[in-house]
């Protein structure tokens, strides 16, 4: 180890047989496949942890993750891509609001039960999960209340969502009646609402692993599955399974499918979008 600052050339890049390692051990600890397509983006990602830990070599590099899973956490941190924004694929909220949430209150009545139990998971900085709770500030009759539990393997992400500061530049789509009741508007940014964030928990959780939650009425896990391969994928949609409650909802990417997987979903076309449903005794 170096005490000075080491310069790695970007043509310096990983061998296939330190790729095969750590791909490995990125889909060992997570799910998460790496390609050949996406090769790049792991190598330039490990070449800014080599930096930060001032370190020599990959294999030095690989050690450590190996040996300290504080550093496994933030490895696996910095790999993951965290795109997002607020009321990403609107249709999705239109059938939210239009199609789902009547139907969960539709059991709820059944039950006397008053809480809708939202999971977003990947929820990477937050604006999924905040878009969610806008929308049902907005429409749940009393008495009905709401929890939501965020989660993703990004701590960075993560503390961005448990801040709820914005900069101009991301509260695009939000619309004009929703910023003005959960923002305040900061510097060169915008404010989440205490009422708002008093809603949701944000949470880091490891998809590869159940989360323990159970009953839920509504999953979103939008644009993750497409990182993991086929085995990965089931073993997540079945942790989803048994976090959910007999009737309830999975929303998906619109461009992710359980097409020609072995899942007890059943795949649920709207007048707005389409998505999967649990019903189950």
């Amino acid at each position: 180890m170096n005490s000075g600052f080491i310069i790695i050339s970007m043509a310096d890049l990983l061998t296939d047989e330190e790729f095969e390692k750590f791909r490995k051990v990125i889909y060992d600890e997570s799910g998460i496949t790496f390609s050949a397509t996406n090769r790049s983006i792991l190598d330039s990602r490990l070449k800014e942890r080599l930096r930060d830990k001032k370190l020599d070599s990959i294999e030095d590099y690989y050690k450590l993750i190996i040996s300290n899973k504080e550093e496994m956490k933030v490895m696996l941190d910095s790999v993951t891509t965290n795109l997002t924004r607020f009321f990403r694929n609107q249709p999705h909220f239109d059938a939210l609001v239009n199609y789902v949430i009547p139907h969960v209150l539709e059991e709820k009545k059944k039950t006397g039960n008053t809480v809708v139990k939202v999971w977003s998971a990947g929820c990477s900085t937050g604006e999924e999960p905040y878009t969610i709770a806008m929308i049902l500030k907005d429409i749940l009759p009393a008495p009905y209340t709401f929890q939501i539990t965020a989660s993703d393997l990004s701590l960075k992400s993560l503390m961005v969502g448990q801040k709820g500061y914005y900069p101009t530049s991301r509260i695009g789509g939000i619309p004009e009646k929703y910023l003005s009741r959960f923002f305040t508007k900061i510097g060169d940014g915008y404010q989440v609402k205490k009422e708002l964030m008093d809603t949701i928990r944000f949470d880091y959780h490891n998809l590869k692993h159940d989360s323990g939650a159970r009953n839920l009425d509504i999953v979103f896990c939008r644009n993750v599955l497409i990182y993991f391969d086929e085995p990965a994928q089931l073993t997540v949609i079945n942790h989803f399974w048994d976090s959910l409650a007999p009737h309830s909802y999975l929303f998906i990417g619109h461009s992710e499918s359980l097409f020609g997987m072995k899942t007890k979903f059943e795949f649920l076309k709207t007048e707005w979008a389409c998505l999967y449903q649990k019903n189950s005794t």
